[in-house]
């Protein structure tokens, strides 16, 4: 099989490290990739976002498979190019990743299939969001409607901070931003692969979205993720499942009903609220940095997994195997992430850190200049690690990204502490 990967993140570095490990993999290319990546495939330059492009290369290239990174192509359309090619292509079409394009769609797909969700309001005007403030209440959620790379949502018991983000996201051409009801409890990732019809998934992570310790600072992309969630099997016993039932099966066909049928990653995010689960948000990929935990533990080869669900085929496959151990990611930040990160420092150390038992580095920001790996970007790098339980996982990453340098770099500290300290709680279920 020749795979083209779209994309040049950790997540697509954690995508390339998978697929070139599946032995049916006879070629890996990734467009346009980074100097991580370039180590397990061979990088092309160009715009992943160019449909056009995407379909010429993967022709060129006699590519079996696309597999769509990040979500940029897929709201630009480049999976339609690809499957109007006759070219097999993990990820969804640009009208079915509208349910991470718009979070108003998400928000009437969900309505529309009886998904259970925070109950929200879509303003066009600030007017019209400070009503909606008014009627939740404090804590704020406030999204912005369109893609905001992980970056768009403010929860904050400040009204002027949530109506200040209103306004911005507003002032945008076409700007919407959705005002929701606040979900308490923990939150749960979950990745679930989808042909048009079935659906497979993944095993659960639960991820960092504030830039501090103990859940402080601006919303992120992610500092951290870990997986499995051993709380999650002790207090909520079959959430897989019922999330596979209540909310991805009905999402799945309620898409195809509408005759745009989603192929690719519906990635959940799930609140545990004391009124049972709730679905915070959709998007159309894997996450990052959920992907790269997930994705350590899994066993099963990669590269026949996607191509079953891009060619339809999920319902054929065996069960995923996967590894008891537990993974803990952790993000290494620039300095200034993620308002103004700082760019074009140097970045050492990576060789010492995959020496610390079980660990490998995914780069995400980085580049090379003058045969220097430099910072290029806010998330730098993530460090991710395998252990046999949660407290190892951890004591090795960290071990790891003490050994790495980058000047003012930082990361959090308490990546999974809680649930090492068995002290994440799902609130008690409501009759």
């Amino acid at each position: 099989m020749r795979v083209l990967l779209l994309g040049s993140g950790a997540r697509e570095h954690a995508l390339a490290r998978s697929l070139s490990a599946d032995a049916e993999v006879q070629a890996l290319l990734a467009l346009p990739g980074n100097p991580g990546i370039a180590q397990v495939a061979r990088c092309v330059a160009g715009d992943p976002t160019d449909p056009a492009a995407v379909v010429r290369l993967a022709r060129e290239e006699q590519v079996d498979l696309v597999v769509v990174g990040p979500e940029g192509p897929l709201v630009a359309g480049v999976a339609d190019a690809l499957t109007a090619a006759g070219i097999a292509c993990f990820g969804p079409t640009a009208p079915a990743a509208r349910l991470e394009g718009s979070k108003a769609f998400a928000k009437e797909v969900m309505a529309a299939a009886g998904v259970p969700t925070a109950a929200a309001h879509v303003c066009t005007t600030l007017e019209q969001a400070r009503a909606a403030l008014s009627a939740t209440g404090a804590p704020y959620v406030v999204k912005e409607d369109g893609l905001a790379a992980g970056k768009g949502v403010v929860v904050t018991g400040d009204l002027d901070v949530a109506l200040a983000h209103a306004a911005g996201c507003l002032s945008r051409p076409g700007g919407r931003v959705v005002v929701e009801d606040f979900l308490d409890g923990p939150e749960v990732s979950l990745f679930c692969l989808a042909d048009g019809r079935t659906v497979v998934p993944l095993a659960p992570a639960q991820d960092f979205k504030r830039a501090g310790d103990g859940d402080t600072g601006p919303n992120t992309g992610g500092m951290g993720a870990y997986s499995p969630l051993a709380w999650l099997d002790e207090q909520h016993p079959g959430l897989v499942d019922e999330v596979v039932a209540a909310v991805a099966l009905p999402t799945v066909r309620e898409m195809a009903r509408r005759g745009t049928p989603f192929t690719g990653v519906l990635y959940v995010g799930l609140a545990l609220t004391a009124a049972g689960p709730r679905v915070v948000e959709f998007n159309a990929r894997f996450g990052d940095p959920e992907t790269q935990s997930v994705l350590a533990r899994l066993r099963t080869p990669l590269a026949g997994v996607l191509l079953a669900a891009a060619q339809g085929r999920l319902a054929e496959l065996p069960p995923l195997d996967w590894s008891p151990d537990s993974s803990v990611t952790v993000v290494v930040a620039a300095d200034g992430y993620p308002v103004a990160p700082r760019t074009g420092d140097e970045v050492t150390g990576l060789a010492a850190a995959e020496e610390v038992d079980g660990v490998h580095v995914l780069q995400a920001g980085t580049a090379l200049r003058d045969g220097r790996l430099v910072s290029a970007g806010g998330r730098v790098l993530s460090v991710v690690s395998l252990g046999a339980d949660l407290a190892e996982a951890r004591s090795r990453a960290y071990a790891a990204a003490h050994r790495i340098h980058l000047q003012g770099s930082r990361f959090r500290g308490d990546i999974a502490r809680a649930a090492e300290q068995g002290d994440v709680h799902v609130p008690t279920r409501k009759a």
